[in-house]
């Protein structure tokens, strides 16, 4: 990924937080030149490895998991973004430009054969997405539905071996143009829009890297 200076975020926790808030991500893999993708689902273990590691699981259906076995991935997790007009910034000779967040993982993929282990996998996934239902839904069944499940699908670990964020919210661009974004960001669009509005608020207080907004 292309990262200026003025929008890299490297602050582990920052970006570990951005991938917990939003884990559905797109795997990539390449096989004989050919490019590989998913969208899945993925859990950032913080404690496990240098970067921390992400888990997952796939159907046994998706030839990915075959062909990316002990290669390198990449995992992309993408967040609000939003069109910049420039008739916003009230000034002459400007250009339009999209504001985004992003976080690019790359590790190896690793398969988990181990039954308890990928069950350990789904569990985890359905407890992390599950909290916040009024009624929280658990696994259950019969032994021989949860071994066909089990058999259904393929768990995997990247332990990452690097990691980078790109918070692009027009750090560029002088105070006083920003805050026209903000104020139009906020009248021109709906929930992306004011989540991007509040993150170009923070680059005028100095927190570039802060967390972002709650939903």
């Amino acid at each position: 990924m292309y990262v200026p200076a003025v929008f890299a975020e490297s602050d582990r926790t920052t970006l570990h937080d951005f991938i917990e808030r939003h884990g559905f991500g797109l795997l990539c893999s390449q096989h004989d030149g050919s490019p590989l993708a998913s969208h899945l689902p993925l859990l950032i273990d913080r404690t496990h490895g240098a970067h921390g590691t992400l888990r997952g699981h796939m159907a046994r259906a998706n030839s990915q998991w075959r062909l990316a076995a002990q290669s390198e991935v990449l995992a992309v997790f993408s967040g609000p973004h939003a069109y910049i007009s420039p008739t916003w910034y009230q000034a002459d000779d400007v250009v339009p430009t999209w504001n985004y967040v992003a976080v690019h993982v790359y590790g190896t993929f690793r398969l988990v054969e181990d039954p308890e282990t990928l069950m350990a996998i789904v569990q985890d996934t359905v407890t992390f997405y599950e909290r916040s239902q009024p009624q929280p839904w658990t696994i259950r069944g019969s032994r021989e539905f949860l071994d066909r499940m089990l058999q259904a699908i393929v768990g995997f670990t990247i332990e990452i071996t690097r990691i980078e964020g790109k918070w692009k919210l027009n750090q560029n661009q002088p105070a006083e143009r920003r805050r026209n974004v903000v104020a139009a960001l906020r009248v021109n669009g709906g929930e992306q829009a004011r989540e991007m509005a509040v993150l170009v608020e923070k680059t005028l207080r100095g927190e570039q890297g802060a967390a972002l907004p709650p939903t």
